[in-house]
């Protein structure tokens, strides 16, 4: 099998022939990935990752700077503003955290959120995406569409999280407002991908936090599934056979019923210090798979080589011969894994039996 066909067997439970290997690395691992190897290659070539990522549509050119009277107070005149107009204010002691800003704070009238500016995806270019799927393809790699921030993220990044919950608790119509464009949005771009012919499409929201859901069920199931079901439903549309990842930090556990019924055939990442794989695979190996479970609080960090070849090989040995688990660190490695670390993961995929 190509490790494209060797992956979505694996995911769709139906058995495999290896066991791929995937990860993120920071500035400083990539620096160290640089130094012990050369850095010839792109550090996802170098370690055989079974997939690469189609570029999303690409949105019309416009001043961001038009965002700027949407603060009160005004923005820092060294913060970035992405293409929602949300506001990133840097830190000098973090090299990837920001402070965020939102745009939608202070509004307070049905009108103010209507006329908004939201990012142009129906006038965006779509003409790539097809030709890289297929190209990707070609080298033998899974094509994915990466639409992370689906729904509830993007939307409280605009609107903000506490306003934005006491407008669902409230049941203000600026939640369903706002919740119905951002949902609209990510419609537009589910379906681009899927008839770009990608084989994943890669959603998420953070949901959980360290050891609670970040809302009720009651509150999930009344403003943002309906709205994951649409988006997905929108891209199955278009293509029946699309895998679809989802991702959630944290304790996810209540709403893996909610997920599978949504259309989710994935769940990343499975945070080994929040949800135990034993136990969730026991209630749901049959009905949907698993991307992650590798501790990057914990064993990646602060475990040693040996403790991670266990982990992953624990954690195969509980998903067993039909597959359904794709080990990966949970998260982004930060600088506190020891490079070690990282090969002994690889390692132990690779030769596990």
């Amino acid at each position: 099998m190509t490790k494209r066909e060797n992956l979505l067997s694996l995911m769709r439970r139906q058995g495999y022939d290896s066991v791929p290997v995937e990860f993120s690395l920071c500035p400083h691992l990539h620096h160290i990935y640089k130094e012990k190897t050369g850095g010839a290659l792109p550090f996802d070539e170098y370690f055989g990752f079974p997939w690469k990522r189609v570029e999303g549509i690409r949105l019309p050119p416009r001043d961001l700077a038009m965002f700027r009277p949407f603060f009160d107070p005004p923005l820092k005149e060294n913060a970035d503003i992405d293409a929602w107009g949300v506001g990133h204010e840097h830190s000098p002691h973090s090299m990837h955290m920001t402070y965020m800003r939102h745009p939608m704070r202070n509004m307070t009238e049905r009108k103010e959120i209507e006329a908004y500016p939201f990012p142009d995806f129906a006038g965006g270019d779509t003409g790539h995406m097809k030709a890289q799927a297929q190209a990707i393809k070609k080298q033998g790699l899974a094509a994915v569409g990466d639409m992370p921030c689906t729904i509830w993220e993007s939307a409280w990044y605009l609107r903000g999280m506490e306003e934005l919950m006491m407008d669902m608790m409230s049941d203000d119509e600026a939640a369903s407002i706002l919740l119905g464009k951002v949902t609209e949005i990510a419609c537009l771009r589910a379906a681009a991908y899927a008839r770009a012919d990608v084989d994943i499409l890669f959603l998420g929201d953070d949901i959980g936090m360290q050891h609670t859901p970040m809302m009720s069920l009651d509150l999930y199931r009344a403003w943002i599934k309906p709205n994951l079901k649409k988006v997905i439903g929108t891209a199955r549309n278009i293509n029946p056979n699309i895998l679809v990842f989802y991702h959630s930090c944290g304790f996810a556990t209540p709403f893996i019923d909610d997920l599978i019924d949504a259309g989710v055939d994935v769940l990343n990442p499975v945070q080994s210090e929040c949800m135990d794989f034993g136990e969730i695979h026991a209630q749901y190996g049959h009905k949907i798979s698993f991307h992650g479970t590798i501790g990057t609080q914990t064993v990646m960090p602060f475990g040693t080589p040996e403790e991670v070849r266990e982990t992953v090989r624990r954690n195969l040995d509980i998903a067993g011969k039909r597959g359904g688990l794709f080990p990966a660190p949970t998260h982004l490695l930060e600088p506190e894994v020891p490079w070690e670390n990282v090969l002994a993961y690889v390692d132990a995929c690779r030769t596990y039996k």
